[in-house]
Protein backbone atom coordinates (compact mmCIF):
# COMPACT_ATOMS: atom_id res chain seq x y z
CA UNK A 1 0.00 0.00 0.00
CA UNK A 2 2.93 2.43 1.14
CA UNK A 3 4.54 1.61 -2.25
CA UNK A 4 1.26 2.10 -4.58
CA UNK A 5 1.08 5.25 -2.37
CA UNK A 6 4.82 6.52 -3.15
CA UNK A 7 4.25 5.67 -6.54
CA UNK A 8 1.41 7.68 -7.22
CA UNK A 9 2.80 10.36 -5.43
CA UNK A 10 5.91 10.19 -7.89
CA UNK A 11 3.67 10.31 -10.68
CA UNK A 12 1.88 13.23 -9.35
CA UNK A 13 4.78 15.37 -9.30
CA UNK A 14 6.06 14.33 -12.56
CA UNK A 15 2.96 15.84 -14.25
CA UNK A 16 3.08 18.91 -12.05
CA UNK A 17 6.91 19.54 -13.04
CA UNK A 18 5.83 18.89 -16.56
CA UNK A 19 2.91 21.10 -15.89
CA UNK A 20 4.31 23.75 -14.48
CA UNK A 21 8.00 23.53 -16.43
CA UNK A 22 5.81 23.73 -19.89
CA UNK A 23 6.39 26.99 -22.01
CA UNK A 24 2.24 27.75 -20.87
CA UNK A 25 2.95 26.87 -17.27
CA UNK A 26 5.40 29.27 -17.40
CA UNK A 27 4.13 32.08 -18.48
CA UNK A 28 0.97 31.38 -16.74
CA UNK A 29 2.81 31.56 -13.11
CA UNK A 30 5.41 34.66 -14.00
CA UNK A 31 3.69 36.87 -16.59
CA UNK A 32 1.80 38.50 -13.46
CA UNK A 33 4.78 38.72 -11.67
CA UNK A 34 6.65 40.26 -13.88
CA UNK A 35 3.88 42.81 -14.72
CA UNK A 36 3.67 43.62 -11.26
CA UNK A 37 7.67 44.39 -11.79
CA UNK A 38 7.42 46.63 -14.47
CA UNK A 39 8.73 44.38 -16.66
CA UNK A 40 6.33 44.36 -19.35
CA UNK A 41 4.43 46.73 -21.64
CA UNK A 42 1.51 47.30 -23.22
CA UNK A 43 2.52 48.06 -26.85
CA UNK A 44 3.82 45.06 -28.90
CA UNK A 45 5.53 47.24 -31.79
CA UNK A 46 9.52 46.71 -31.91
CA UNK A 47 11.03 50.20 -32.11
CA UNK A 48 14.54 49.89 -32.39
CA UNK A 49 15.36 53.21 -31.93
CA UNK A 50 14.09 52.67 -28.52
CA UNK A 51 16.03 50.25 -27.16
CA UNK A 52 18.60 50.68 -24.65
CA UNK A 53 20.10 47.88 -23.08
CA UNK A 54 19.98 44.50 -25.34
CA UNK A 55 20.35 40.97 -24.03
CA UNK A 56 21.90 38.23 -26.80
CA UNK A 57 21.37 34.54 -25.96
CA UNK A 58 24.20 32.57 -27.67
CA UNK A 59 24.54 28.92 -25.59
CA UNK A 60 26.01 26.75 -28.57
CA UNK A 61 28.97 25.40 -29.50
CA UNK A 62 32.38 26.37 -30.74
CA UNK A 63 31.50 26.68 -34.13
CA UNK A 64 27.92 28.15 -33.41
CA UNK A 65 29.36 31.14 -31.87
CA UNK A 66 31.77 32.01 -34.30
CA UNK A 67 29.41 32.27 -36.87
CA UNK A 68 27.75 34.35 -34.28
CA UNK A 69 30.50 37.05 -34.60
CA UNK A 70 28.91 39.05 -37.65
CA UNK A 71 25.85 39.43 -36.11
CA UNK A 72 27.52 40.66 -32.72
CA UNK A 73 29.26 43.65 -35.09
CA UNK A 74 26.02 44.65 -36.70
CA UNK A 75 23.78 44.52 -34.16
CA UNK A 76 26.34 47.07 -32.34
CA UNK A 77 26.56 48.61 -35.66
CA UNK A 78 22.95 49.49 -35.62
CA UNK A 79 22.81 50.00 -32.03
CA UNK A 80 26.12 52.29 -31.18
CA UNK A 81 24.93 53.08 -27.97
CA UNK A 82 22.88 50.59 -26.54
CA UNK A 83 24.23 48.28 -23.67
CA UNK A 84 24.75 44.56 -25.13
CA UNK A 85 24.65 41.97 -22.91
CA UNK A 86 25.77 38.06 -24.58
CA UNK A 87 24.97 34.84 -22.51
CA UNK A 88 27.26 31.86 -23.40
CA UNK A 89 27.80 28.49 -21.78
CA UNK A 90 31.21 28.70 -19.55
CA UNK A 91 33.47 26.49 -22.01
CA UNK A 92 33.34 28.92 -24.87
CA UNK A 93 33.68 32.36 -22.63
CA UNK A 94 37.11 32.67 -23.54
CA UNK A 95 36.20 32.87 -27.11
CA UNK A 96 34.51 35.89 -26.31
CA UNK A 97 35.74 37.37 -23.96
CA UNK A 98 37.38 39.94 -25.24
CA UNK A 99 34.45 40.89 -28.13
CA UNK A 100 34.32 44.81 -28.38
CA UNK A 101 30.77 44.65 -29.44
CA UNK A 102 29.00 43.28 -26.59
CA UNK A 103 29.10 45.30 -23.01
CA UNK A 104 29.84 42.27 -20.87
CA UNK A 105 29.66 38.57 -21.05
CA UNK A 106 27.82 36.08 -18.73
CA UNK A 107 27.47 32.66 -18.85
CA UNK A 108 24.80 29.54 -17.91
CA UNK A 109 25.86 26.01 -18.01
CA UNK A 110 22.66 24.61 -19.23
CA UNK A 111 23.95 21.10 -18.79
CA UNK A 112 21.65 18.65 -16.15
CA UNK A 113 21.15 15.05 -16.12
CA UNK A 114 18.94 12.69 -14.24
CA UNK A 115 15.27 12.79 -13.70
CA UNK A 116 14.75 16.62 -12.89
CA UNK A 117 17.03 18.05 -15.13
CA UNK A 118 15.04 20.34 -16.74
CA UNK A 119 13.91 21.42 -13.03
CA UNK A 120 17.51 22.11 -12.67
CA UNK A 121 17.97 24.07 -15.33
CA UNK A 122 14.42 26.40 -14.93
CA UNK A 123 15.91 26.83 -11.71
CA UNK A 124 19.39 28.22 -12.99
CA UNK A 125 17.98 30.50 -15.36
CA UNK A 126 16.05 31.84 -12.66
CA UNK A 127 18.72 32.51 -10.72
CA UNK A 128 20.83 33.87 -13.17
CA UNK A 129 17.89 36.29 -14.00
CA UNK A 130 17.16 37.13 -10.45
CA UNK A 131 21.01 37.84 -9.95
CA UNK A 132 21.99 39.47 -13.00
CA UNK A 133 19.35 40.09 -15.73
CA UNK A 134 16.38 41.94 -13.75
CA UNK A 135 18.54 44.92 -12.95
CA UNK A 136 19.44 45.52 -16.70
CA UNK A 137 15.85 46.03 -17.40
CA UNK A 138 16.23 44.84 -21.17
CA UNK A 139 14.28 46.80 -23.53
CA UNK A 140 14.76 43.54 -26.12
CA UNK A 141 16.27 39.84 -25.90
CA UNK A 142 17.59 37.88 -28.76
CA UNK A 143 17.87 34.26 -29.24
CA UNK A 144 19.40 34.09 -32.79
CA UNK A 145 19.63 29.99 -32.87
CA UNK A 146 17.27 28.96 -36.23
CA UNK A 147 17.34 25.46 -35.08
CA UNK A 148 15.70 23.43 -31.94
CA UNK A 149 16.90 24.78 -28.51
CA UNK A 150 18.07 22.30 -26.91
CA UNK A 151 19.48 24.68 -24.01
CA UNK A 152 17.09 26.54 -22.43
CA UNK A 153 17.42 29.49 -23.56
CA UNK A 154 14.06 30.68 -25.02
CA UNK A 155 13.06 29.89 -21.22
CA UNK A 156 16.12 32.61 -20.12
CA UNK A 157 14.83 34.94 -23.12
CA UNK A 158 11.69 34.85 -21.42
CA UNK A 159 13.09 34.89 -17.65
CA UNK A 160 15.22 38.05 -18.75
CA UNK A 161 11.93 40.32 -18.26
CA UNK A 162 12.45 41.70 -21.73
CA UNK A 163 9.21 43.40 -23.20
CA UNK A 164 10.26 42.50 -26.60
CA UNK A 165 11.48 38.94 -26.78
CA UNK A 166 12.90 37.69 -31.06
CA UNK A 167 13.67 34.12 -31.59
CA UNK A 168 12.89 31.89 -34.51
CA UNK A 169 9.46 30.46 -34.48
CA UNK A 170 9.18 26.45 -33.00
CA UNK A 171 7.59 26.48 -37.04
CA UNK A 172 10.44 27.09 -39.03
CA UNK A 173 11.49 23.20 -39.63
CA UNK A 174 9.96 20.40 -38.44
CA UNK A 175 12.10 18.87 -35.76
CA UNK A 176 11.85 22.52 -34.12
CA UNK A 177 8.14 21.71 -34.33
CA UNK A 178 8.32 18.85 -32.80
CA UNK A 179 10.66 19.24 -29.80
CA UNK A 180 10.06 22.67 -29.19
CA UNK A 181 6.46 22.59 -29.07
CA UNK A 182 4.47 25.41 -27.20
CA UNK A 183 7.75 27.72 -27.27
CA UNK A 184 6.34 30.75 -29.40
CA UNK A 185 4.13 31.42 -26.56
CA UNK A 186 7.58 32.55 -24.88
CA UNK A 187 7.96 34.91 -27.13
CA UNK A 188 6.98 38.22 -28.66
CA UNK A 189 7.96 38.37 -31.71
CA UNK A 190 8.99 34.84 -33.32
CA UNK A 191 10.88 34.85 -36.69
CA UNK A 192 9.17 32.32 -39.40
CA UNK A 193 11.27 32.00 -41.97
CA UNK A 194 11.76 28.19 -43.00
CA UNK A 195 14.02 29.09 -45.93
CA UNK A 196 17.14 26.84 -45.87
CA UNK A 197 20.59 29.39 -45.53
CA UNK A 198 23.44 29.04 -43.84
CA UNK A 199 23.64 29.98 -40.26
CA UNK A 200 25.41 33.10 -40.76
CA UNK A 201 22.95 34.39 -43.10
CA UNK A 202 20.34 33.67 -40.64
CA UNK A 203 21.55 35.08 -37.35
CA UNK A 204 21.84 38.05 -39.27
CA UNK A 205 18.42 38.25 -40.62
CA UNK A 206 17.14 38.11 -36.73
CA UNK A 207 18.54 42.23 -37.02
CA UNK A 208 17.27 42.56 -40.78
CA UNK A 209 14.17 41.57 -39.01
CA UNK A 210 14.10 44.37 -36.48
CA UNK A 211 15.03 46.84 -39.33
CA UNK A 212 18.43 47.02 -39.11
CA UNK A 213 21.23 47.20 -41.93
CA UNK A 214 23.78 44.71 -42.64
CA UNK A 215 27.25 46.17 -43.98
CA UNK A 216 29.53 43.17 -43.52
CA UNK A 217 28.88 39.38 -42.90
CA UNK A 218 32.58 38.24 -42.52
CA UNK A 219 33.46 36.48 -38.92
CA UNK A 220 35.93 37.80 -36.67
CA UNK A 221 37.60 36.95 -33.98
CA UNK A 222 39.42 38.80 -30.84
CA UNK A 223 42.50 37.87 -29.76
CA UNK A 224 44.94 39.95 -27.08
CA UNK A 225 48.62 40.55 -27.49
CA UNK A 226 48.88 37.53 -25.05
CA UNK A 227 47.52 35.06 -27.58
CA UNK A 228 49.78 35.99 -30.31
CA UNK A 229 52.66 35.72 -27.82
CA UNK A 230 51.85 32.19 -26.81
CA UNK A 231 52.11 30.98 -30.29
CA UNK A 232 54.86 32.46 -31.27
CA UNK A 233 56.38 30.91 -28.36
CA UNK A 234 54.88 27.45 -28.32
CA UNK A 235 55.63 27.09 -32.25
CA UNK A 236 59.10 28.27 -31.42
CA UNK A 237 59.87 26.08 -28.65
CA UNK A 238 58.14 23.16 -30.88
CA UNK A 239 61.46 23.76 -33.76
CA UNK A 240 59.15 25.87 -36.15
CA UNK A 241 60.66 28.87 -38.33
CA UNK A 242 59.24 31.93 -39.50
CA UNK A 243 59.65 30.38 -42.80
CA UNK A 244 57.98 26.51 -42.75
CA UNK A 245 55.02 25.64 -44.26
CA UNK A 246 52.57 24.81 -41.35
CA UNK A 247 49.63 23.09 -41.93
CA UNK A 248 47.14 22.45 -39.27
CA UNK A 249 44.86 19.33 -38.57
CA UNK A 250 41.71 18.99 -36.01
CA UNK A 251 41.03 14.99 -36.40
CA UNK A 252 38.33 15.20 -33.56
CA UNK A 253 34.27 16.29 -33.84
CA UNK A 254 31.84 16.79 -31.14
CA UNK A 255 30.19 13.72 -33.05
CA UNK A 256 31.71 10.18 -33.67
CA UNK A 257 30.05 10.25 -36.76
CA UNK A 258 31.70 13.27 -38.04
CA UNK A 259 35.34 12.07 -37.32
CA UNK A 260 37.64 11.42 -40.81
CA UNK A 261 39.23 8.26 -39.65
CA UNK A 262 42.60 8.68 -37.78
CA UNK A 263 44.65 6.07 -39.65
CA UNK A 264 43.59 8.20 -43.14
CA UNK A 265 44.88 11.54 -40.89
CA UNK A 266 48.27 10.05 -40.78
CA UNK A 267 48.41 9.04 -44.10
CA UNK A 268 47.44 12.02 -45.32
CA UNK A 269 50.08 13.67 -42.83
CA UNK A 270 52.77 11.80 -44.14
CA UNK A 271 51.82 12.79 -47.49
CA UNK A 272 51.69 16.70 -46.89
CA UNK A 273 55.10 16.03 -45.08
CA UNK A 274 57.11 14.25 -48.38
CA UNK A 275 55.10 16.26 -50.93
CA UNK A 276 55.84 20.07 -49.14
CA UNK A 277 58.42 19.26 -45.94
CA UNK A 278 55.79 20.44 -44.51
CA UNK A 279 55.12 20.96 -40.35
CA UNK A 280 52.10 19.96 -38.49
CA UNK A 281 49.98 21.65 -36.09
CA UNK A 282 47.38 19.41 -34.88
CA UNK A 283 45.06 20.99 -32.08
CA UNK A 284 41.52 19.90 -30.25
CA UNK A 285 40.08 20.02 -27.09
CA UNK A 286 40.99 17.88 -24.05
CA UNK A 287 39.03 15.11 -24.80
CA UNK A 288 40.64 14.59 -27.93
CA UNK A 289 44.31 14.47 -26.72
CA UNK A 290 44.20 10.80 -27.32
CA UNK A 291 44.07 11.60 -31.19
CA UNK A 292 46.58 13.88 -30.58
CA UNK A 293 49.04 11.32 -29.09
CA UNK A 294 47.70 9.30 -31.59
CA UNK A 295 49.33 11.30 -34.96
CA UNK A 296 52.34 12.17 -32.91
CA UNK A 297 53.52 9.04 -32.61
CA UNK A 298 52.58 7.93 -36.13
CA UNK A 299 54.12 11.01 -37.72
CA UNK A 300 57.39 11.62 -35.67
CA UNK A 301 58.82 14.49 -34.32
CA UNK A 302 57.68 17.10 -37.57
CA UNK A 303 54.06 17.34 -35.53
CA UNK A 304 53.52 19.78 -33.27
CA UNK A 305 50.66 18.50 -30.55
CA UNK A 306 48.73 20.96 -29.43
CA UNK A 307 45.47 19.39 -28.55
CA UNK A 308 44.36 19.70 -25.31
CA UNK A 309 46.91 22.45 -24.20
CA UNK A 310 45.86 25.64 -25.61
CA UNK A 311 42.72 28.32 -24.70
CA UNK A 312 40.32 28.46 -27.54
CA UNK A 313 41.84 31.65 -28.50
CA UNK A 314 45.12 30.56 -27.86
CA UNK A 315 44.34 27.97 -30.52
CA UNK A 316 43.19 30.49 -33.10
CA UNK A 317 46.53 32.38 -32.96
CA UNK A 318 48.50 28.85 -33.85
CA UNK A 319 45.74 28.16 -36.75
CA UNK A 320 46.41 31.69 -37.95
CA UNK A 321 50.09 31.07 -38.77
CA UNK A 322 48.74 28.15 -40.98
CA UNK A 323 49.11 28.11 -44.47
CA UNK A 324 46.03 25.82 -44.69
CA UNK A 325 43.40 23.71 -42.43
CA UNK A 326 42.48 19.94 -42.74
CA UNK A 327 39.48 19.01 -40.38
CA UNK A 328 36.15 17.53 -39.65
CA UNK A 329 32.96 19.61 -39.08
CA UNK A 330 33.92 21.21 -35.68
CA UNK A 331 34.81 24.52 -33.77
CA UNK A 332 38.23 24.24 -35.18
CA UNK A 333 37.69 24.55 -38.70
CA UNK A 334 34.93 27.62 -38.15
CA UNK A 335 38.22 29.18 -36.18
CA UNK A 336 40.53 28.66 -39.41
CA UNK A 337 38.41 30.25 -40.82
CA UNK A 338 37.29 32.79 -38.83
CA UNK A 339 41.32 34.29 -39.12
CA UNK A 340 41.34 33.95 -42.63
CA UNK A 341 43.14 30.52 -43.01
CA UNK A 342 42.22 28.27 -46.46
CA UNK A 343 40.36 25.34 -44.99
CA UNK A 344 39.42 21.84 -46.78
CA UNK A 345 36.78 20.59 -44.19
CA UNK A 346 35.59 16.71 -44.19
CA UNK A 347 32.34 16.65 -43.67
CA UNK A 348 29.96 13.57 -42.69
CA UNK A 349 27.14 14.64 -44.50
CA UNK A 350 26.48 12.66 -48.18
CA UNK A 351 26.25 15.14 -51.21
CA UNK A 352 22.86 13.57 -51.93
CA UNK A 353 21.72 13.99 -48.42
CA UNK A 354 18.96 16.42 -47.14
CA UNK A 355 20.52 20.26 -46.99
CA UNK A 356 18.32 20.22 -43.94
CA UNK A 357 20.41 18.12 -41.91
CA UNK A 358 22.18 19.43 -39.16
CA UNK A 359 25.27 18.07 -40.47
CA UNK A 360 24.75 19.81 -44.13
CA UNK A 361 27.59 21.77 -45.24
CA UNK A 362 24.97 24.61 -46.73
CA UNK A 363 23.83 25.29 -43.16
CA UNK A 364 27.42 24.98 -41.26
CA UNK A 365 30.09 24.50 -43.99
CA UNK A 366 33.15 27.27 -43.77
CA UNK A 367 31.96 30.65 -44.29
CA UNK A 368 34.02 32.85 -46.44
CA UNK A 369 37.73 32.74 -47.60
CA UNK A 370 38.74 30.28 -49.60
CA UNK A 371 37.57 26.91 -48.29
CA UNK A 372 36.82 23.20 -49.98
CA UNK A 373 33.89 20.93 -48.87
CA UNK A 374 35.11 17.67 -49.00
CA UNK A 375 31.46 15.20 -49.03
CA UNK A 376 31.08 11.42 -49.40
CA UNK A 377 28.84 10.65 -52.72
CA UNK A 378 26.00 8.72 -51.56
CA UNK A 379 25.56 7.60 -48.01
CA UNK A 380 26.66 3.82 -46.17
CA UNK A 381 23.47 1.67 -46.19
CA UNK A 382 21.70 1.92 -43.53
CA UNK A 383 21.60 5.52 -43.54
CA UNK A 384 19.75 7.55 -46.17
CA UNK A 385 18.80 11.26 -45.87
CA UNK A 386 22.10 11.82 -43.69
CA UNK A 387 24.54 10.01 -41.35
CA UNK A 388 23.06 8.60 -38.20
CA UNK A 389 25.46 6.24 -37.40
CA UNK A 390 26.98 6.64 -33.23
CA UNK A 391 30.83 6.23 -34.96
CA UNK A 392 33.03 6.74 -37.90
CA UNK A 393 30.52 5.57 -40.86
CA UNK A 394 29.32 7.54 -44.20
CA UNK A 395 32.43 9.92 -43.76
CA UNK A 396 34.47 6.73 -44.72
CA UNK A 397 33.55 7.83 -48.31
CA UNK A 398 36.13 10.65 -48.49
CA UNK A 399 39.30 8.66 -50.08
CA UNK A 400 42.92 10.18 -49.16
CA UNK A 401 43.35 10.64 -52.64
CA UNK A 402 40.60 13.13 -52.99
CA UNK A 403 41.82 14.81 -50.18
CA UNK A 404 44.95 15.26 -51.09
CA UNK A 405 44.05 16.67 -53.94
CA UNK A 406 42.03 19.25 -52.34
CA UNK A 407 44.97 20.10 -50.56
CA UNK A 408 47.34 20.54 -53.47
CA UNK A 409 44.64 22.64 -55.04
CA UNK A 410 44.73 25.07 -52.09
CA UNK A 411 48.23 25.15 -51.19
CA UNK A 412 48.83 26.03 -54.92
CA UNK A 413 45.79 28.95 -54.80
CA UNK A 414 47.73 30.03 -51.25
CA UNK A 415 51.41 30.15 -53.28
CA UNK A 416 49.78 32.00 -55.91
CA UNK A 417 47.45 34.43 -53.67
CA UNK A 418 50.25 35.35 -50.44
CA UNK A 419 53.40 33.80 -51.99
CA UNK A 420 56.33 33.02 -49.45
CA UNK A 421 54.91 32.15 -45.80
CA UNK A 422 54.91 36.02 -43.93
CA UNK A 423 54.06 36.90 -40.56
CA UNK A 424 50.69 36.91 -39.66
CA UNK A 425 48.91 40.43 -39.70
CA UNK A 426 48.82 41.92 -36.56
CA UNK A 427 45.25 41.89 -34.25
CA UNK A 428 42.87 44.04 -35.08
Amino acid sequence: MIKALNGMSRRWMRSLSRRVLSPEGTVLYCETLFRLMGYRQSTVMLDLSQVRRVLIIRLDEIGDVVLTTPFLRELRRNLPEAWITLVVKPQVYNLVEFCPYVDEVLTYDWRAKGRWADLRRHGRALRLAWRHLWQRRFDLAILPRWDTDYYHGTFLLYFSGAPWRVGYSETVNERKRRNNKGFDCLLTHPLNDSELKHEVEHNLDAIRYLGGQIQDGQLELWLSAEDESFAERFLTNHGVKPGDLLVGLAPGAGAPKRMWPIDRFAHLGFWVQEAYNARLLVVGGPGEVPLGKDLERALGASVVNAVGRTTLRQTAALLKRCRLFVGNDAGPMHLAAAVGVPVVELSCHPRSGSSWSVNSPLRFGPWGGSHTVLQPSTPRPPCLEECVAKSSHCIWGITVEQVEQAVARQLQCATEAVGPLSPPPPTR
